[in-house]
């Protein structure tokens, strides 16, 4: 090696191995850094907005089966980006639901579950942090419009987790006096602006503006900061009961009002597509579309679909947490394509992270992982998941691992006869299912158990599951989960 000079340090030039070894470590490390430059995109902080609709089914797209609701503008967003075949909330039901989106966690692991209500004395706790805490450091402006349900509380407030601005309400549009089988337990619905209750008695007449003043509200904060990054949360109150309604989409839909509460929502995406086109900022956006959990099936004509899913809202089958979802950003997003492997909303924050180069939080655990691949089509992408948890509550009731579905010994509801009609609820009933494993590639209904013919699997997953119970407790096996973390609480 006469002559090659690598600047190595003294001690390393004791041999001409030691040297070499150097220089090919300096390779692989070069050639890790270029790999990973390769898969981000070459655009610096990025804007982000995330729409997050409330109770929609699986079905309830036209690109996703809907066959009576349209949506040319989500129709049209899957068509500039990536629909999402088997994208998941991390639990059926509001605020766990929410909290697992904005923090990256399991709902399990922050100490929300359930849904808030008005009397609730717990809400996300300040040592968690937000998509908005991770991006607010880098200066980008942050937004929430519509329904937050992560505590009402002063301390538990939008405003107090990273965002700048909140417009919207503080919990589920059915929390008031006029819910059809608990209204009398319910106080007056009140609409916030930022922390200050401007409207303490909302009424039927603002429900149903409720969408458009959203979107308006988004489409002002687009053109207010198109000249820096922002982040920007669009959690409509609709489709959940009780429905409203503008005078622009009523009777408009095939079916009804649900229907035209869709088509509302689907213009509200349109809106707010536009505005990025006008100002120019299309192109240095992602746009993200899904919902919260399934259906609310027993009210009947006033809630979507989850076929060709199993169930809804409230149960740990698909049609509870597979939900409609769908990315766009042009020209980093590859137009026009579909991914079948799978997500959840968990991996929201970690991905925004990649992308702006914000920092995911070191001191604590994150369940969600980086999904660029999966949305730029990387090829040969995986989902970076072993496997997906699905509890209700505090009860681990499935695991999913690639296609199959191992679902363990639970209780769920189910419809006991017809489902309600305008506005009133049917009845549930309570069934069980017992140890059962479902292959999703062949049989998306979760109709056939195939635990008898794949021992191998039952076992691979049960100790996935064995894992996730020491980690997060279960009720159903009395395990308290040695990871979990406690929400916010007041006195």
């Amino acid at each position: 090696m006469a002559g090659f000079n690598l600047g190595c340090p003294s001690y390393l030039n004791r041999t001409r191995i030691s040297c070499l070894s150097l220089l090919v470590l300096l390779i692989i490390v070069a050639s890790i850094q270029t790999a990973t430059a390769a898969t981000r995109p070459a655009k610096q902080h990025p804007n982000f907005v995330v729409i997050f609709t409330d109770d929609q089914g699986y079905q309830d797209v036209g690109v996703f089966g809907s066959p009576n609701i349209k949506t040319p503008n989500l129709d049209q967003m899957a068509k500039d980006g990536v629909r999402f075949t088997d994208f998941y909330a991390a639990q059926a039901v509001c605020s766990a639901s929410r909290s697992a989106l904005l923090t990256g966690c399991y709902p399990n692991r922050i100490g929300i579950q359930g849904a808030l209500g008005p009397q609730s004395k717990i809400g996300i706790n300040a040592e968690e942090t937000t998509i908005a805490e991770v991006v607010k450091p880098l200066g980008y402006a942050t937004a929430i419009y519509g329904k937050w349900h992560l505590g009402h509380l002063p301390e538990f407030l939008p405003t107090r987790h990273g965002f700048d601005e909140y417009f919207g309400l503080p919990y589920s549009n059915d929390m008031w006096p006029f819910h059809p089988t608990a209204g009398k337990r319910f106080p007056d619905l009140p609409l916030i602006e930022n922390e200050t209750v401007i409207n303490p008695k909302v009424t039927g007449k603002e429900q149903a503006q409720l969408t458009t003043w959203y979107t308006e509200h988004a489409v002002s904060f687009i053109n207010k900061n198109h000249d820096r990054p922002f982040f920007l949360y669009v959690p409509h109150s609709m489709p959940h009961v009780p429905l409203f309604v503008s005078d622009k989409f009523k009777g408009k839909s095939e079916q009804g009002l649900y229907g035209d509460v869709i088509m509302e929502i689907d213009w509200s995406v349109g809106q707010i597509r536009q505005a990025l086109k006008e100002n120019g900022i299309e192109d240095n956006t992602l746009v993200i579309f899904t919902s919260d959990n399934g259906p609310w099936l027993s009210y009947g004509d006033h809630a979507g679909s989850a076929l060709p899913l199993r169930e809804g809202k409230g149960t740990a089958w698909d049609g509870g947490q597979r939900e409609p979802c769908i990315m766009a950003w042009p020209g980093q997003i590859p137009a026009g394509t579909v991914c079948n492997q799978m997500a959840m909303t968990i991996d929201i924050l970690p991905t925004i992270a990649y992308l702006s180069g914000g920092k995911v939080p070191q001191d604590r655990i994150i369940d969600g992982k980086n999904i660029w691949p999966l949305m730029s089509g990387e090829k040969g992408a995986k989902s970076p998941h072993e496997a997906l948890l699905f509890y209700w509550g505090g009860h681990l009731n499935a695991v999913r691992s690639g296609k199959w579905k191992l679902h363990f010994p639970h209780p769920y509801r189910s419809l006991k006869d017809k489902p309600g009609s305008g506005g009133t609820p049917g009845p549930y009933i309570q069934k069980k299912t017992g140890l059962a494993l479902y292959d999703l590639k062949n049989d998306i209904s979760e109709s056939k158990n195939v635990a008898d013919q794949h021992p191998d699997v039952v076992k691979r997953l049960t100790a996935l599951a064995e894992q996730a119970r020491d980690d997060l407790g279960d009720t159903g096996t009395k395990r308290k989960g040695k990871n979990k973390r406690q929400p916010g609480r007041v006195d």
